[in-house]
């Protein structure tokens, strides 16, 4: 039970207790009361008599409210076990974007917005900021064009945009494949995976059953010994949802149509510029500086992995005549190989002092310490008594999900500042990667109270067995790092508008903070107080332990630090491809979103150029160096822009950020945390200039009032060991 004052938030978390008809009803009634709203003001207000406070305050608060259930709407699309609720959820999701493009071109409204901007009233900076993105955003959104076939054109593109990203996403949530394998095919794949995989029957008796999801898809590639295996997963991922490649296609076209209607020369140019690059020619020039510093480790590391693959097939007496290739299926083989002999690196025997539940444990730890936060997980009849129903199963969306409540310590003044759920394990239909969701934002309300928000963590890692528990790989701790990041960015914003709220920044800067938190998976105290070898957990933990290992004592309670150390050393062990590879999905954004004409995109072979580019910046080796041919026969054995979900999701020429964003996070650690990566004070200070803004400022005065100075990529080429 959670300690006393812990145990009444002053507000109750959200219900989940939707049917797939009550979303619908919910939808419409949110749409009626929202469009009535608007309605209300062009009735009453003219050019003359508008101001911020009767036309665009009215509004504000309409999307506070609308937060509230919208998003929630739109989640069970990606949690959901129940199809019928999920189709509801796009079903909704398809409604509530065909009203944001009719709000967002209500040129009656638009005026009123015009005269307010003109009269510029005295505001505060975040009301100030808020008028200026309603103005743009509506000649952004057409306003500008002349009412007739041009603007009607804009608006029908708009409407099929929104409805190809959401059934470019449906496909990839619903996404079911995978591959009958022997056992013997599976050869080095861990026991414990195979074991717990879907037996076959029939024609496929004596097989199993590997999916896509990734705690199939990744210890298979990193794992089997059989090559043929590795391409196999690695050639059929890659086309695992085909169906997206003409939606892919027409989403490219769409935008770049838009773009010239609105008068920009391209999709990319319209994106960038109110990000923190402002030009894609800022980006272009990043992304090809830093192809120009990285190519050459890039060529070194395959050289070294290379000899690493003729050494190993040499062993095992294979003579295929492979070895001069290195292929996009051996990487994580042999990077997992170099790890394991060169730095003696035994992945599974670190997962073993990362149990799921103990990791999340230290984690949140770390954080309350750093941050000022106290999580209190809310279990049993807590549960109860914060669902209105007095059922705890209302207050979450599947049994898996834990749920907290998070507080302000005694030095932040003890104050409520939301919920944070986690829901850790794949399942059918469920969003397959790792994610942070907002289920409510925080923002202040028309009586002045503060209303707090809800976020949510979806990951996919391996679900726990009789024998083991879940056990994160090292490079899994830094993904729950990384998105519960996010979700503190989400938690601890306190901005007015739920416009800006939490990770409400701009895409350029947004994945910054979740990327300096990385840097405490690489720290020797954090991994330290993070891990717990999993034989400590229960007897039937430890016993199982002792059978599976012949060991007839537990090993260290914490991490060794021989363990540590040689982790540590790894942190740059092929450090090149990663980010090439980084690169190449940042190129394949900008080629795809900024054609010289709409002609060149017409003609554009989407799926040669991604795998064409990847060769060439990744200089990883596909398929195509084993057949014959040009054009599609050649380079068209994967569409991987198919399950490219961050380019229809929202990372449409903006994928550079992951990039970018690494400047600002690597700056921000080195000179405020590397010497003490444990300093409260900083912490907080941190947490009350940066993540507490959300994006309500403009957040290159952010991070300049954070560092002292304006941000500098030293520090960045440092950490690649590529600095000028």
């Amino acid at each position: 039970m959670a300690p006393e004052r812990y145990r009444t938030p002053p507000q109750l978390p959200p219900r989940f207790t939707a049917t797939p008809e009550s979303l619908i009803e919910d939808t419409k009634r949110i749409i009626e009361r929202s469009r009535g709203v608007q309605d209300h003001i062009v009735k009453s207000l003219t050019p003359e008599t508008a101001t911020f406070k009767n036309t665009l305050l009215p509004v504000a608060h309409d999307d506070n409210k609308m937060a509230l259930e919208t998003h929630i709407i739109g989640f069970y699309q990606a949690v959901s076990t129940d199809q019928k609720l999920r189709d509801a959820s796009t079903e909704a999701e398809k409604m509530l974007d065909d009203f944001s493009i009719e709000s967002s071109m209500r040129e009656d409204v638009f005026r009123l917005v015009d005269a307010v901007a003109k009269k510029k009233e005295e505001l505060d900076p975040e009301s100030q900021r808020l008028l200026e993105k309603d103005h743009k955003s509506y000649i952004r959104n057409g306003l500008g064009v002349p009412a007739g076939p041009k603007r009607d054109r804009f608006k029908e593109i708009k409407k099929r945009l929104s409805e190809l990203s959401i059934q470019f996403q449906k496909n990839l949530n619903e996404e079911n494949g995978g591959i009958w394998f022997t056992p013997e095919e599976l050869d080095g794949v861990p026991e414990d995976l195979v074991a717990s995989l879907k037996k076959g029957e029939g024609e496929n008796e004596g097989k199993v059953w590997l999916t896509f999801k990734y705690p199939d898809l990744f210890p298979t590639l990193k794992y089997a010994n059989n090559a043929e295996t590795r391409k196999r997963v690695f050639v059929e991922n890659e086309n695992k949802c085909n169906q997206n490649v003409p939606l892919f296609r027409e989403a490219i076209l769409l935008r770049d149509e838009a773009a010239r209607i609105l008068g920009y020369n391209n999709h990319a140019e319209f994106r960038i510029e109110d990000k923190m690059a402002k030009t894609p020619k800022t980006v272009d020039d990043f992304l090809s500086d830093l192809r120009t510093r990285l190519a050459p480790g890039g060529k070194a590391e395959i050289e070294k992995l290379i000899e690493l693959k003729k050494q190993d097939l040499k062993q095992r007496g294979i003579s295929d005549g492979s070895d001069s290739h290195y292929f996009l299926w051996d990487h994580r083989y042999y990077d997992r190989l170099m790890l394991e002999k060169d730095y003696s690196l035994d992945q599974q025997k670190i997962a073993e002092y990362f149990p799921l539940s103990t990791t999340i444990e230290g984690m949140l730890k770390i954080f309350e310490e750093l941050f000022g936060m106290v999580f209190v997980e809310i279990v049993g009849k807590d549960r109860d008594a914060l669902a209105e129903s007095g059922s705890g199963s209302d207050i979450v969306w599947h049994e898996d999900v834990q749920v907290f409540s998070v507080w302000d310590d005694e030095g932040e003044g003890s104050g409520f500042i939301g919920y944070l759920y986690l829901d850790l394990f794949p399942r059918e239909g469920k969003y397959g990667h790792a994610a942070n969701f907002n289920l409510q934002p925080g923002f202040i309300q028309e009586d002045g109270k503060r209303r707090y928000p809800a976020t949510a963590l979806v990951c996919n890692f391996s679900k726990p067995t009789a024998k083991k528990p879940s056990l994160l790989k090292h490079d899994e701790v830094v993904t729950l790092f990384h998105e519960l990041g996010h979700g503190i960015h989400d938690l601890v914003s306190r901005t007015t508008y739920a416009r800006f709220h939490g990770t409400n920044t701009v895409r350029d800067f947004v994945e910054a903070p979740s990327q300096m938190l990385e840097n405490w998976c690489w720290t020797p105290a954090q991994l330290r107080s993070l891990s717990n070898h999993y034989s400590y957990l229960s007897p039937e933990y430890e016993a199982s332990y002792k059978e599976s290992s012949g060991a007839s004592q537990k090993p260290s309670q914490q991490i060794p630090d021989e363990y540590i150390t040689s982790l540590i050393n790894t942190k740059h062990v092929n450090d090149a491809l990663f980010n090439l590879r980084q690169l190449h999905f940042g190129t394949f954004d900008m080629t795809v979103h900024e054609p010289a004409s709409h002609e060149e995109i017409e003609k554009l072979d989407v799926t040669t150029t991604y795998n064409k580019l990847r060769k060439e910046i990744a200089q990883l080796d596909g398929p195509e160096v084993l057949g014959s041919g040009e054009g599609e026969k050649k380079w068209g054995w994967g569409n991987g822009q198919a399950t490219f979900g961050h380019l229809i999701g929202g990372y449409d020429a903006g994928y550079y950020g992951y990039l970018s964003s690494q400047v600002y996070s690597a700056d921000m650690f080195y000179t405020v945390f590397k010497s003490d990566p444990m300093n409260g004070k900083e912490g907080r200070r941190y947490r009350h200039t940066v993540l507490e803004r959300g994006g309500s400022r403009e957040e290159m005065s952010l991070l300049e009032e954070f560092l002292g100075r304006p941000p500098s990529t030293e520090a960045f080429y440092k950490e690649l060991g590529i600095s000028a």
